[in-house]
């Protein structure tokens, strides 16, 4: 139990470190419900009442919407999660014909299930505080998300995904290292163009991820013809989804697989009609969205012509850099690079572009001002483009290897989904080298 009780400690030291001194206060008396929900977990979900569950529910929620550190686990609610008695906020009969409005407009099959209606009412129950600011960031990624899905010809619906993956955070990044709004792992980011590098990470790129999220849902329609079912297979790969249909004895509705399907998939569609069904009705349900900072279309860009930091660019035209953060998450260090034969934009508030184009040269002098008297250069650009496969071999260690190809150990682990540094003689590795 000290083992678990140290991850516990850890995570609440994580989320909260940076959170004003009454919020600290107040997380102390949450910690030992932390604690103890590692044990609910583990099967003694019988020893507490629906209040612990409650407190549990709220610092994980806590976690993913307010950390950097994200899992859609967090958010997707399974079966054995749902314990005692969730109150009816929406009754069965009412949900019913709710979800009746919705399918006769919508290619998704949303019917009434049990399992549904759990989620929907313990949603409502101890998430409902959490949607207004959600429904904020939505009123800015969404009318961007729905220009690429009509051009795909993808459900506009497609939209309430980024929200079960990330919580339309386009720096979220999940245990396994999966990033961004549509939380691409570095490999199949780099299989839909996604670059990745020092300074830019294009599955941060609100733009670039969502069309490659398009192309990729466009995919899955064509293997399986059905939306509900690519949704299930964006989470899990279309594999775990046909083997699903094997077992289920040929079935191709999603209620009639998600017993075969693995336990985070099986959450994971319910809570995609949850989000949907809150989104669609949540001035009923009394949930009002908070005002945006900025919409998308009250943006433009403007190209770079040397390296510069949000920091210069703030300083020069008073734009805040959390203004600029938000509006260019790809860049990784808040820094702009300049690449010969590569172009890379900065994204401004449209009244702003004018203020940048007036001190670009003034800009530009700061930049090289500081570059000058910098002690630490700013890292080489290196753009990660060639995959290898490496075959281990006898005496082989990741470090050993992490050395050949000029990379890290880590990175190496996140490229190969590993949870272990333990290898095997004739195992296969993907690297991306720095040398060769």
């Amino acid at each position: 139990m000290k083992k678990y009780t140290f991850i516990a400690l850890f995570c609440v030291v994580s989320i909260f470190a940076q959170q004003p001194q009454d919020t600290i206060i107040k997380t102390n008396t949450t910690l030992k419900s932390v604690v103890d929900s590692i044990s609910v977990r583990k099967g003694l979900r019988a020893r507490y009442n629906t209040d612990d569950l409650k407190r549990i529910d709220s610092l994980l929620v806590e976690a993913k919407f307010n950390s950097p550190l994200f899992d859609s686990t967090a958010y997707v609610l399974n079966d054995k999660d749902i314990v005692g008695t969730i109150p009816q906020i929406v009754t069965p009969e009412l949900l019913k014909a709710r979800l009746s409005e919705i399918n006769a407009t919508t290619p998704f099959h949303l019917e009434f299930n049990p399992a549904l209606e759990r989620v929907v009412n313990s949603y409502l129950k101890y998430r409902k505080k959490y949607y207004p600011a959600l429904m904020a960031r939505a009123k800015y990624y969404f009318p961007m998300f729905e220009q690429y899905l009509d051009q795909y010809d993808i459900p506009l619906e497609m939209k309430y995904l980024a929200i079960v993956e990330s919580a339309l955070r386009p720096k979220a990044k999940s245990r396994v290292g999966a990033t961004g709004l549509w939380q691409f792992m570095y490999g199949t980011g780099k299989q839909y163009k996604l670059a990745v590098n020092s300074y830019v990470d294009e599955r941060q790129d609100p733009v670039k991820a969502t069309i490659a999220a398009c192309e990729y849902l466009s995919y899955l329609f064509g293997i399986f013809n059905d939306w509900d079912l690519a949704l299930a297979a964006y989470n899990s790969g279309p594999g775990n989804v046909l083997k699903a249909i094997k077992r289920s004895g040929g079935y191709k509705n999603y209620w009639n697989i998600r017993p075969f399907l693995p336990m985070e998939t099986a959450g994971y569609v319910p809570a995609f009609y949850a989000t949907m069904y809150i989104f669609k009705y949540a001035s009923e349900l009394g949930i009002y969205p908070e005002s945006p900072k900025i919409f998308n279309f009250q943006t433009d860009t403007v190209q770079v012509k040397r390296t510069v930091s949000f920091d210069q660019i703030s300083e020069k035209t008073g734009i805040e850099t959390e203004v600029l953060s938000f509006l260019n998450p790809k860049y990784k260090i808040d820094v702009i690079p300049f690449v010969k034969k590569k172009k890379f934009e900065v994204r401004l508030p449209r009244d702003k572009v004018i203020d940048f184009l007036d001190k670009e040269v003034e800009i530009y002098a700061l930049a090289a001002e500081e570059d000058a008297k910098r002690e630490k250069p700013l890292p080489k650009y290196f753009e990660m483009d060639k995959r290898i496969r490496y075959r281990v071999r006898s005496g082989d260690f990741l470090g050993k290897i992490a050395r050949r190809f000029g990379v890290k150990v880590k990175d190496i682990k996140r490229w190969n989904n590993m949870r272990s540094t333990n290898l095997r003689i004739g195992q296969r590795l993907y690297i991306y080298p720095r040398r060769m």
